[in-house]
């Protein structure tokens, strides 16, 4: 059921902009709650990946004395990948074609956390 409300979120967010390629709801130790990925696109990869990458994120931004980790973005030649904190239990990942219009996908992002937290 919570998967359910979670994939829906997910859909949504992804119907908003063609520039978003895939989207998942992910725990802070890794574990997929909830994806829309393209085909061939590993769960488990993602999953990891994004804790990992969140988790080192939040160290960063402290001992840097940055203040708290809004998010960590990563620009690569096939796109970006957009994660943020969706409450504390959960991390939200996007991707995003290399064109897209980062400004929108932030604010569309945002608000998906947001819906996320209050659900989980």
């Amino acid at each position: 059921m919570r998967e359910d409300l979670l994939k829906s979120i997910l859909q949504e967010l992804s119907g908003r902009s063609a520039d978003i390629e895939a989207t998942g709801v992910i725990s802070t130790d890794g574990l997929t709650m909830a994806a829309v990925l393209p085909e061939g696109m590993d769960e488990d990869r993602v999953g990891a990946m994004s804790a990992a990458m969140l988790s080192l994120g939040d160290r960063t931004s402290q001992e840097l004395a940055r203040g708290a980790l809004d998010q960590v973005l990563i620009r690569g030649n096939n796109g970006y990948v957009l994660m943020t904190h969706a409450g504390d239990e959960a991390v939200l990942t996007v991707l995003a074609r290399p064109n897209a219009k980062l400004g929108l996908i932030f604010l569309d992002v945002k608000r998906a956390a947001e819906q996320i937290a209050e659900m989980i």
